[in-house]
C-alpha cells in the first residue's frame, strides 16, 4: 500500500472540502475512533481504548467550539455535545462499553442528520 499517495489524497481531500464537508469528515472521524475503542475495550486493550476516545473527545470539542451562536439552534447542539462528551469521558474513565455505544449512537443521528442537511441544501430545498 502506498502510504505516502493516500496521505497526499487525505490531505488534497481536507484541503479542498467545504466547511459542510469537513464537519461531516469529523463526524466521521469520531465514529471510527468510536468503534476501534469498543473493539479495544473488548479485547480489554486499555491504552488503544484511551488513545481513541481521547480523539474522539477531541473532535466533540472542535465541533462544540465551531457552533454558529447567531442561531438559535446552536444551544440544542451545544447541550447534545455535552452530552456525547460526558459519555466519553464516562466510557474512557471506566472503559465501559455501554457509555461508548451511547456516545457513538448519538454522534451517528448528528452525522445522519448533517448528511441530510447537507443533501437538502444542495438540492435547494
Amino acid at each position: 500500500m502506498d502510504y505516502k499517495a493516500m496521505n497526499a489524497y487525505q490531505k488534497n481531500a481536507i484541503m479542498t472540502a467545504s466547511p459542510a464537508e469537513l464537519t461531516l469528515m469529523l463526524y466521521d472521524g469520531a465514529i471510527k475512533f468510536c468503534n476501534i475503542a469498543l473493539t479495544a475495550i473488548e479485547k480489554n486493550d486499555v491504552q488503544r481504548a484511551h488513545e481513541n476516545i481521547k480523539k474522539a473527545e477531541a473532535i466533540i470539542t472542535e465541533l462544540r467550539a465551531s457552533l454558529d451562536r447567531k442561531y438559535p439552534v446552536w444551544e440544542d447542539f451545544e447541550r447534545v455535545y455535552e452530552y456525547i462528551y460526558k459519555n466519553l469521558v464516562e466510557a474512557n474513565i471506566r472503559k465501559d462499553a455501554g457509555a461508548l455505544e451511547e456516545a457513538l449512537g448519538r454522534i451517528r443521528e448528528m452525522r445522519d442528520t448533517w448528511k441530510e442537511v447537507m443533501r437538502l441544501n444542495k438540492a435547494g430545498m
